[in-house]
């Protein structure tokens, strides 16, 4: 190596004897760095010698691999030991910045709404948890506590597909209590444990389940965010606290979105793809610019929804997952913009890469694959022709919509009320479309009082525009006057005005 790379990667010598002792050891990268606690990229820019080892990293490899102190030795010759944050200080105000909701309480997360236990189970506002309690099934049948990651298409932040066990939910419980009790604990367990709970409350905020998932998840957040401050504080790299706050940011995103919070939601998504992109987390990346697409398009903002649909498709193109997520919101993102052509073409490339999936594909997005990832493709391509067929009332472009949104209907779970109820909603607004009347009603009639009800955003928003069609097109038959008045009567006992 010339003088001049030795000056611009001073640790050069101690990543390539760390590498050569990795190696003589016969250790894999991700081996590594599941012994010492560290993510295997970390691993690989250490022995790249593009990267400072973290303070007491040294110390703890020499007895792995046998060094007797050769390595602690090379990082006491290459530099001081580091005394403050892992991260520059700018980086860190970046990713540390004030939080929605004030710091966690002082007393412990398990205050005012907080997680507790009640019946053997994790609950929230008193409601328990779905399938928190320990070894047994969720209430009404559903899966309990997970017994190893991942679960639920949540991987581990550590070890990404390993299969990973789990503590039970009562050692969770303990982890929550205060700051002071997360940040004393393994961070395999305390990891292990909040990715568990992660797990549990995005299946009951999918079936909703339980009213205080979003309250639960910001304060988890807020503690999970003031643990990975202080792992920075100690000169560690909060790498698996950082990917544990994107997602648990993207699930509050997500019910304040569903919510109608749109302020809110876009802050915790913007929070979110800061820490996703600080740990490269290049799954909750492409997942939360996924959420922020949506949030466009219900500000009907065709522009921006493309701008962060086409920056997924940049995040990496050798996975085509995300590659086939990409087209599909972009695919939407053209039919706001009612560019037919365009529409359908990232369709058709959509479809493409989803028949191409492979193995790291399933690993990294199991919701993309099989029965979910059909019942997600064909919704996707529902609304897309939807939205574009609503404007003129393209018969040929809403039969489209029709068979897709039938097709998304046919392998939803039935344990996602929520969905099925939205999708019913849209495969009626899309027989409206294409001027078919009688189905659009059979389809309406069937969840117009869960509709009417309903305060998710995405529902209020496909129940205005089928109502509008069918006001607006058939406002005088007798049977659009019925269904009227059965809103109304919905509308009335629901107690809105």
């Amino acid at each position: 190596m010339s003088d001049a790379n030795r000056a611009d990667r001073p640790w050069a010598a101690f990543g390539a004897r760390l590498r050569a002792l990795r190696r003589g050891a016969g250790l894999t990268q991700l081996q590594l760095g599941q012994l010492v606690g560290y993510h295997h990229t970390l691993i690989s820019k250490l022995e790249s010698g593009r990267r400072e080892p973290p303070a007491g990293l040294a110390d703890r490899l020499d007895p792995l691999l046998g060094s007797r102190g050769e390595l602690a030795a090379l990082a006491g010759a290459l530099g001081p030991r580091r005394t403050t944050s892992f991260l520059p200080e700018a980086v860190g105000r970046a990713l540390f910045a004030p939080l929605p909701g004030g710091e966690a309480p002082r007393g412990g997360a398990a205050t005012g709404g907080g997680p507790r236990v009640e019946g053997g189970m994790l609950s929230c506002d008193g409601v328990p948890v779905h399938g928190t309690g320990a070894g047994g099934d969720g209430p009404g049948g559903g899966r309990g506590w997970p017994v190893s990651l991942p679960d639920q298409g949540v991987i581990c932040p550590l070890h990404a597909s390993d299969g990973c066990a789990v503590p039970e939910p009562l050692a969770v419980l303990s982890l929550l209590k205060s700051p002071a009790a997360l940040r004393e604990s393994s961070d395999a367990d305390a990891v292990h444990g909040l990715t568990a709970l992660l797990s549990c409350l995005t299946r009951a905020a999918a079936e909703d389940l339980t009213p205080g998932v979003l309250e639960t998840a910001e304060r988890v957040l807020h503690l999970v965010v003031g643990w990975a401050r202080a792992v920075d504080a100690t000169g560690r790299l909060p790498h698996a606290q950082l990917r544990l706050a994107a997602a648990y940011a993207q699930l509050a995103g997500q019910a304040r979105m569903s919510r109608g919070q749109t302020a809110l939601s876009t802050v915790w998504f913007e929070h979110g793809l800061r820490w996703a992109c600080a740990s490269d987390d290049v799954v909750s990346q492409a997942s939360l610019l996924g959420d922020l697409c949506t949030l466009a398009r219900l500000d009907r903002d065709a522009e921006s929804a493309l701008v962060y649909a086409q920056a997924m498709g940049a995040l990496d193109p050798r996975r085509g997952w995300v590659g086939a997520l990409a087209h599909l919101y972009q695919a939407r993102g053209y039919a706001l913009r009612q560019d037919g052509p365009e529409c359908r073409r990232h369709i058709e490339l959509a479809r493409r890469r989803l028949a191409r999936l492979g193995r790291r594909d399933g690993a990294e997005a199991p919701w993309l694959t099989g029965a979910d990832g059909l019942m997600r493709a064909e919704s996707a391509v529902g609304g897309a022709l939807r939205d574009l067929a609503a404007p003129g009332g393209d018969r040929a472009t809403a039969l489209g919509a029709v068979a897709a949104t039938g097709a998304s209907l046919a392998h939803l779970a039935p344990r996602l009320r929520p969905v099925r109820l939205l999708l019913t909603l849209r495969l009626a607004d899309s027989h409206a479309c294409a001027g078919d009347l009688e189905p659009a009603l059979d389809a309406a009639v069937r969840v117009v009082e869960q509709a009417v009800s309903s305060e998710q955003s995405t529902v209020v928003q496909e129940l205005r525009g089928l109502h509008a069609r069918l006001t607006e097109r058939w406002g005088d038959l007798p049977q659009v006057r019925d269904y009227r008045e059965r809103v109304r009567d919905a509308a009335a006992v629901a107690g809105l005005p």
